[in-house]
């Protein structure tokens, strides 16, 4: 009876290693596939292509803060305005065949007639005086603006020197090719309406991107792909010959 009941117990011993040996054999299991499903994501996010290798949002992009929610419509009332304005200034100037000069001085003009009128005639009319309140420009956004001008001056200056120095053969192919597009454009135009144009791009096509965005980079990546396929060829075939001849010109 001693020896049935050791052998029976040795029995429950054994089955009951078995499936604490399943129960971590699936917790592992369970957990390896957690990682993987955790890593996954991660991995696919990584591979996914942005255009011009963007990696921020498109709010900080633009710079954030108010110009950048503007430009995406995040408050559609002061957007509209700006626009809305812009579009009318465009026909004022354009359509109108109104001049800057003639506006400036036509609005002076009624605006200090009314304030000189009403200022002498308030004793007849029973109307209190205007008051005309002291303006003073602020002094700090004028340096915001003119800091951020000098900012991107600057890195004008050093890309052109970049290209003036021979260092970069396909910047220097890239600038060439927008002054010739943005010459042919300027003779369609002028540059008021080139001005507007681009106001009207910078507020619908960031906010149409950001709305798109998913269907746009895939679309960006295959044309990016090609680009560089083609801008090999043309390496190949023309700007390394380009390179030898040169170097052959200065050797002799």
């Amino acid at each position: 009876m001693a020896e049935h009941s050791e052998s029976a117990g040795s029995a429950v011993e054994s089955m009951i290693e078995k499936i604490s040996e399943k129960i971590h054999e699936h917790d592992s299991s369970s957990s390896d596939s957690d990682d993987d499903q955790s890593v996954s994501p991660l991995s696919v996010k990584a591979k996914i292509y942005r255009i011009f290798g963007r990696e921020k949002p498109v709010h900080m992009v633009l710079g954030g803060g108010k110009p950048a929610d503007v430009f995406l419509w995040r408050n559609k009332k002061i957007s509209a305005s700006v626009l809305g304005g812009a579009t009318a200034i465009w026909v004022f100037f354009e359509l109108l065949e109104y001049h800057l000069l003639t506006l400036v001085c036509h609005v002076l003009i009624l605006a200090l007639a009314i304030l000189f009128l009403w200022s002498n005639a308030h004793t007849f009319i029973n109307k209190t005086p205007p008051r005309i309140p002291e303006v003073h420009l602020p002094e700090e956004p004028f340096l915001q603006v003119a800091a951020a001008l000098r900012i991107e001056i600057n890195r004008g200056f050093v890309v052109l020197r970049d290209i003036m120095t021979g260092r970069d053969l396909k910047k220097f192919l890239i600038v060439i090719a927008g002054f010739w597009v943005l010459s042919i454009v300027g003779s369609w135009c002028n540059f008021l309406t080139l001005f507007y144009i681009s106001f009207v791009l910078l507020h619908t096509v960031p906010v149409l991107y950001e709305k798109y965005e998913d269907k746009v980079d895939p679309f960006a990546e295959k044309a990016m792909i090609e680009i560089k396929k083609q801008y090999a060829v043309f390496d190949a075939k023309v700007l390394s010959k380009i390179r030898k001849g040169s170097l052959k010109g200065k050797l002799a």
